[in-house]
């Protein structure tokens, strides 16, 4: 199946002929994924039938990365390494992301801005992703 259908002007086809597709939303503070199914839009939910997802992500010394609730249980315990709501400092230089009193400890090896975790710098791009 294909992700995304390019045709001519007047030879697309019938919309929902397909009868499946799927959206992601990764939101600043919680994300989430949805399909339409024959014409029905329906969330789809976890193990635990929780529909929306934290966007946090958790650094850990080993190279592994947690995300969602995992990570956010974390939060208090791994201030450092655990960031959350990070798409706020898409787009702002160094200055900004200090100025906004995010609590992270940003790396001072460039201008832009990058968060010093246990695994290095990352942008909030990298996080995003």
């Amino acid at each position: 199946m294909a992700l995304l259908q390019i045709s001519e002007p007047g030879e697309s086809p019938v919309p929902h002929e397909r009868k499946l597709a799927v959206g992601i939303d990764l939101g600043t503070t919680h994300s989430l994924v949805a399909a339409v199914r024959s014409s029905v839009p329906e969330v789809l939910a976890d193990a635990q039938g929780r529909a929306l997802l934290p966007s946090v992500v958790r650094y850990l010394a080993d190279g592994s990365v947690e995300v969602g609730y995992d990570a956010r249980s974390q939060q208090s315990a791994d201030t450092l390494n655990t960031v959350a709501s990070v798409k706020r400092l898409i787009g702002r230089s160094l200055d900004e992301a200090r100025r906004e009193g995010a609590s992270y400890d940003f790396a001072d090896d460039s201008d832009s801005v990058r968060l010093q975790t246990v695994q290095g710098g990352q942008t909030p791009v990298e996080i995003s992703s």
